[in-house]
């Protein structure tokens, strides 16, 4: 018997499972990316430079300046770390459904968290600050300060970093919250207190909620969603499995990239204020004072803020009748924002505190004239007011009235928007770095996200039903200024496709997605715990 050598050329190819996801590097592409990064960098640096000059701030070391380039280098790093780490999260739905090629909806998808960066309002990138040690807020520019901004960013790129390569969606949220727990744990243990008097715990619960719930309830909302779109829209081809590489029929089509379009910007909005946050303590912390007060308020700002200031006043002092402050407030005013307990000294304190801030005001006669000696302590003085007043009107003991709460927040309203405000260009840079970063090392966890959830290929309505779910969510955390996770709610969200759809589950990428995610606090705790007792023997 004799055998015939099969001829190679006769043998027919594998079929591509899946997408195409790898596609040719065009060199103009690299141009233009490698131009915008440069301009970028070019951008902050001649605004850095504009805003100094104008503050007529005296150059005597060069040092500050060295550290703001490191540390914006570092956060902005991170924008970028947590681009391409989140990309699956917009775009694994339009490549698995054949809706855009891999190439196209990640510069897409790139794009518009460009977009969502610039036109995001602010809220979240407060409310994670207000997660910080009120001390080391107020002591920014020192070397517990740095120390402080080094160990968070570094162990959440160190975190982000290790989960994308092992390809699982993580949270840069969880991450980034938990690196700022360590911080706070780690100061106070080094001061000899309570490892838990180093956190807002009040503000780590409201947004510990958050991330805790956005999965259940992306899970069971893109379920639903699946379910009620089956007796709503009766297309059987909504509902079925891509027919090889070909696009889905054009309306089906139009609706996953508006999704799509819909988790970009929302993640941009949402996540791109988290580096804005860190890049304003940053610079309050090198350059006070170019940044530490807003030099571009609304015209009429000073007399609203001494108006709101005399309002404020009366509703404190009358809560400190019969006290005398003796010495310098701060102190009192301090010791309640960290311990969150009203003692004799805490309305008394107060008081005296608003009256200061508002005499400050009135003698420099505007923000952008207020002297450079005096910058940092004003701007301490506004940030330690506000503070105190966000958690009189949340105690219940206080029994202040609705209207006073109001008058009370209408001050605290002046006082933030001297202090909480965002320079056009950080909103650029951060924009840049985010966008760009969508633009690399996205196929690992778009793989994840794509084939290895479900047990069967990611139908159209699911893909839809998964991307409108986690829009919706991450637009209503911004609107409340909460921070929530991406990730988890769009992997949660094609979770919950497929067990509605009964296309059943991979319980291994289930475990392992469960797992990072359980893992994801503690570890970046952690982290940043041991990198800030590092840096603070190093600074």
């Amino acid at each position: 018997m004799s055998y015939v050598a099969a001829d190679p050329n006769l043998v027919s190819p594998t079929p591509q499972k899946g997408p195409k996801l790898d596609h040719e590097t065009n060199p103009i592409t690299m141009i233009i990316f490698l131009g915008m990064l440069a301009a970028g960098l070019l951008y902050t640096a001649y605004s850095v430079y504009t805003d100094v000059s104008a503050s007529h701030m005296p150059v005597t070391t060069w040092a500050p300046f060295i550290l703001l380039i490191v540390a914006l280098l570092i956060a902005l790093g991170f924008e970028f770390v947590n681009g391409f780490h989140d990309t699956a999260n917009a775009v694994a739905t339009v490549i698995y459904t054949h809706s855009l090629p891999a190439n196209v909806a990640v510069m897409w998808s790139g794009f518009f968290n460009f977009l969502g960066v610039l036109l995001s309002s602010g809220a979240v990138a407060f409310g994670i600050i207000s997660l910080l040690p009120v001390e080391l807020i107020l002591q920014v520019g020192s070397s517990a300060g740095f120390a402080m901004v080094f160990a968070l960013l570094i162990a959440a790129i160190i975190w982000n970093l290790g989960t994308w390569a092992l390809g699982l969606p993580a949270s840069s949220s969880h991450t980034l919250i938990g690196s700022i727990i360590g911080v706070g744990i780690a100061n106070a243990l080094m001061r000899g207190q309570d490892g838990t008097s180093g956190v807002d715990w009040t503000k780590a619960t409201e947004i510990g909620w958050s991330l805790l719930l956005s999965p259940l309830f992306g899970f069971c909302m893109a379920a639903l969603l699946l379910i009620v779109m089956k007796f709503v829209v009766r297309s059987p081809e909504l509902y079925a499995e891509p027919r090889g590489n070909q696009p889905p029929p054009l309306w089906i089509r139009a609706i996953l990239i508006a999704t799509c379009t819909g988790v970009s910007f929302a993640h941009g909005s949402n996540d791109g204020q988290k580096g804005m946050g860190l890049i304003m303590l940053i610079l309050i912390g090198t350059v006070p004072m170019a940044y530490a007060l807003n030099r571009a308020p609304a015209p009429n700002h000073v007399a609203t803020f001494t108006a709101a200031s005399n309002v404020a006043s009366q509703i404190i002092a009358e809560k400190a009748a019969g006290y005398n402050v003796l010495g310098d407030p701060r102190p009192a005013v301090s010791q309640y924002v960290s311990a969150r307990k009203i003692n004799e000294g805490t309305y008394p304190s107060l008081s005296v505190l608003v009256k200061d801030i508002a005499d400050q005001v009135a003698k420099a006669g505007a923000l952008d004239k207020v002297p450079a000696a005096a910058v940092s302590n004003i701007r301490n003085d506004m940030y330690l007011a506000s503070e105190a007043i966000r958690f009189l009107m949340k105690d219940k003991e206080n029994e202040l009235s609705k209207d006073q709460v109001a008058k009370l927040n209408a001050y605290k309203g002046e006082l933030d928007s001297a202090t909480r405000f965002i320079p056009l260009w950080v909103k650029v840079a951060v924009a840049i770095a985010l966008g760009l970063g969508t633009m690399v090392g996205w196929k690992r966890i778009v793989v994840t996200v794509g084939e290895k959830i479900g047990k069967t290929h990611l139908t159209y309505a699911q893909g839809a039903s998964a991307e409108l779910v986690a829009a919706g969510t991450i637009f209503a955390a911004d609107v409340y200024g909460l921070p929530v996770s991406t990730t988890h709610v769009l992997s949660s969200g094609v979770a919950g496709t497929m067990a509605a759809n009964n296309s059943g589950l991979q319980m291994s990428t289930v475990r392992n997605l469960l797992m990072a995610w359980v893992l994801t606090l503690p570890c970046a705790i952690l982290l940043s715990g041991v990198l800030y007792v590092i840096f603070r023997q190093i600074f």
